[in-house]
């Protein structure tokens, strides 16, 4: 069996692909595959798959293959999760990715269509103003015009190419798009096939073709899908980390990686104010202080991991270029109030109140408490 080719890894690239980023990884999954024939017995690849399922698991999830390689941790949360999502896409049935905000569920995504498809870009970005073109085909209407109707002139679109070519094709904010675009995917789901009636033609999908779609149900603008649609997906919900220790370390991991691609450097003090951030978007989504003793009101803003992660990176961006060499509560407090304060009515008042509540009297806390009131508080 061919390994599939490693490629150059771009460090000027603002944003890498899951499978740039972890090429090294995927490359030795891979080949631990290949080396050992009773590993390609007992953990079998479906077809057009570039990893096993099992490997496929281990890449999201983090593990150790037998030559001591360490595999990162893409994802911490439910290890059945993970499991029910790869088995569904090994299947006929597609995957649709469900919670608030900020739970990892574009991150995920990407991650399961790198390891299955070795390609994550076949995506769709569902918005108001998608179009039934993008999850079927368009036209180009130059060659249209001159030609009529041809093979030449359609222009696939990322469902048809993962179609043909049995990969993945990504869905995100499903539940943004129009109900008649979102049901413009029923046939492919349930027939695997695309018809093309101006051609008098269909695209049959080949055997590794699914679609992992994302979607929530916090977000204005939100267009419910169909019960018919519903039912060609198998639903795995992602909730938010179930523990302070667990969310902390997911904002230290992804502000890290953060912070590579954007240059900036490595401050003492990151760790205690990431924990302090954390632990105010907690106490403001459950309503209650740490301790239990005291209740908060909860602001409208979803509070999410995600927008941890934006806070404590912009912090570190501010403390590189205008601080003194650490991370400190002043340059994390603009970020806490910008998150936190959505509805410049309720919002305030919540903030205030927890601020008055929670955080002017805990031990530590003072230099957090001043900030926060400096900056509008």
């Amino acid at each position: 069996m061919t390994l599939p080719t490693q490629p150059t890894q771009p460090t000027q690239l603002l944003r890498p692909h899951a499978e740039q980023r972890y090429a090294d990884e995927l490359h030795a999954l891979a080949a631990a595959e290949t080396a050992e024939e009773d590993t390609r017995r007992r953990h079998p690849r479906p077809p057009n798959w570039q990893l096993s399922p099992w490997s496929v698991l281990t890449f999201v999830l983090g593990g150790e293959l037998p030559d001591g390689t360490a595999i990162t941790p893409k994802y911490v949360g439910p290890r059945r999760l993970i499991e029910v999502a790869v088995a569904t896409l090994a299947t006929d049935r597609a995957l649709l990715l469900l919670g608030v905000p900020g739970t990892g569920k574009t991150w995920v995504s990407e991650h399961l269509t790198a390891a299955i498809s070795g390609d994550s870009t076949l995506l769709v970005q569902g918005s108001a103003g998608t179009p039934e073109e993008a999850v079927r085909y368009g036209w180009n209407y130059a060659r249209l015009i001159a030609e009529g109707p041809s093979s030449a002139a359609l222009v696939p679109s990322p469902v048809m190419t993962a179609m043909r070519t049995g990969r993945i094709a990504r869905i995100e904010e499903l539940t943004r798009m129009p109900s008649d675009v979102q049901d413009a995917l029923i046939t492919t789901l349930s027939e695997k096939t695309l018809p093309v009636p101006e051609l008098g033609e269909q695209v049959q999908a080949v055997k590794g073709f699914s679609v992992i779609a994302t979607a929530n149900d916090r977000d204005r603008g939100i267009n419910d899908m169909s019960a018919a649609l519903r039912r060609r997906f198998a639903t795995v919900v992602l909730a938010l980390p179930a523990n302070e220790e667990d969310e902390v370390g997911i904002v230290v991991r992804r502000v890290a990686e953060l912070g590579a691609a954007l240059d900036l450097p490595e401050l003492p003090s990151a760790a205690e104010e990431i924990r302090r951030v954390v632990r105010v978007f907690r106490e403001l989504r459950s309503g209650v202080s740490a301790d239990g003793r005291t209740r908060v009101k909860s602001p409208t803003a979803t509070l999410s991991t995600a927008e941890a992660i934006s806070v404590v990176t912009s912090g570190i961006a501010l403390a590189a270029h205008f601080g003194d060499g650490g991370l400190t509560a002043r340059d994390v407090a603009a970020g806490l109030l910008g998150a936190v304060v959505q509805d410049p009515v309720t919002d305030v008042v919540a903030w205030r109140e927890y601020l008055e509540a929670v955080v002017r009297d805990r031990e530590g806390w003072g230099d957090l408490y001043r900030a926060c009131r400096e900056v509008g508080g």
